[in-house]
């Protein structure tokens, strides 16, 4: 006996984004990327078909990596000493975004400059031919000291400029607005909290196509189920109808994974934890394809042997079919 599978309709349709911009549009870059378009909820192949895969940034911090795993600097090598080798090679592990996030101070442990990071940024272009992401340090008057430089410095790039948040979006957004790029807006784990930046950010003239939504999230066990939830709330608002939900979301497994201590610490664990280069990779994987489920356009990883990982399961919900 058939058994018929129940097929939801939504009314609402998540925005189409596209990040970066070629020579045609103005542009550098050799390739753009389109997040968005979902009108079900992720893989529900049965309803209807996702237009766009979600996408995998990874993250380079080349003024911070004090902080980093050394499982993830051996990972990456002397690359990370020079923003425009750890450019070419994010793309080479096959990355479709890179994602620069700068520090308090720059490798030489001087507080940072935005000649610093210009000059990264544009070091960063000529390597690699991907869409970038730059983000802030998260302090409010730093982010917009090096943001607005590296915005005036790439005008039709289509880069996008964070982090956005409550306290701190007017001069990100005024500066994305002049010179034809995207931001990104984060908020902490709450629906109505990213719908009321949303708001804020359009009340200013940004487009609803200009803007990414990073809604926070937590690594795998340290509160992944909140932001899960969360996540799902927000898409299922979206495809609901209501308006300022329905951008695409970006998150940060990579740094909320390699932050835990499954992931970070390698000695006086219990030795069934496993390997410690092995447990890292399966976490920063394992918080990352949960994401996805929830509804992640773009995650953003660290380690690249997780990019393979994560593109393997992507692929693979991409192409599955009811039976």
């Amino acid at each position: 006996m058939s058994i018929e599978i129940p097929v939801d309709k939504w009314p609402g349709t998540v925005n189409t984004v596209t990040l970066g911009a070629t020579e045609a549009d103005g542009g550098t870059r050799a390739k753009v990327v389109t997040i968005g378009g979902e009108q079900s909820l992720p893989f529900m192949h049965f309803e209807t078909e996702m237009p766009h895969s979600p996408v995998i940034a990874l993250e380079m911090t080349p003024s911070r990596t004090d902080d980093w795993s050394q499982i993830l600097l051996d990972a990456w090598g002397d690359v990370v000493e020079d923003p425009a080798r750890w450019a070419a090679a994010i793309e080479a592990a096959g990355a479709d975004v890179i994602v620069v996030t700068f520090g308090l101070t720059d490798p030489a442990g001087d507080p940072i400059t935005p000649d610093y990071a210009v000059s990264t940024v544009k070091a960063v272009l000529e390597a690699s031919g991907l869409p970038l992401v730059v983000l802030g340090p998260g302090q409010a008057d730093v982010d917009n000291e090096l943001i607005v430089p590296v915005a005036d410095s790439t005008k039709g790039e289509r880069l996008v400029l964070g982090l956005c948040e409550d306290g701190n979006y007017r001069t990100i957004v005024a500066s994305a607005m002049a010179n034809d790029h995207l931001v990104v807006g984060r908020t902490p784990m709450d629906v109505n909290l990213a719908k009321q930046l949303n708001i804020l950010m359009t009340d200013m003239g940004l487009p609803l196509d200009r803007i990414v939504m990073d809604p926070t999230t937590g690594g795998l066990g340290y509160g992944i189920e909140y932001g899960y939830s969360v996540m799902e709330r927000l898409r299922l608002a979206a495809l609901q109808g209501d308006a300022m939900t329905q951008l695409p979301m970006l998150v940060t497994p990579g740094y909320e994974a390699w932050r835990t201590k499954e992931a970070k610490v390698g000695e006086g664990v219990p030795e069934t934890w496993g390997d410690w280069a092995d447990r890292g990779v399966h976490w920063e994987t394992l918080t990352a394809v949960s994401l996805v489920e929830a509804g992640a356009d773009v995650v953003v990883l660290r380690h690249p042997e997780s990019l393979k990982r994560v593109r393997e399961a992507i692929d693979e919900l991409m192409t599955a079919a009811p039976a």
